[in-house]
């Protein structure tokens, strides 16, 4: 059986190197983005059974790319952000993302 296909959406190096070596380990697969822009195209691009998403992105808000993946797709999107203010999450799940996780987890 194959695993799901998630999308890590990570500026941050080390972070993004942790989870995707926590997937890989563990036999998932998965495709990475450091920005917005990348994640959009990623997304379409290769069609991922879920999205792992910072908010905090060098071009794009994450709340941005939330909103232009929902215009085409349902697929789950799970915020992983540092942003711990009730604002923040609440703009995010209004948005369409599914969960939200803070930072450090």
């Amino acid at each position: 059986m194959n695993k799901p296909l998630i999308l890590v959406v990570e500026d941050d190096a080390p972070v993004r190197n942790l989870i995707t070596t926590t997937l890989k380990t563990n036999e998932y697969r998965y495709v990475s983005a450091a920005s917005g822009k990348e994640a959009i195209i990623e997304a379409s691009s290769h069609n991922p059974d879920i999205v792992l998403l910072d908010l905090g992105l060098p071009d794009i808000d994450g709340v941005e790319v939330i909103e232009t993946i929902r215009s085409w797709s349902n697929l789950p999107i799970i915020v992983i952000s540092a942003r711990s203010e009730d604002t923040d999450k609440i703009e995010a799940l209004d948005a369409g993302a599914d969960d939200y996780l803070t930072k450090p987890f």
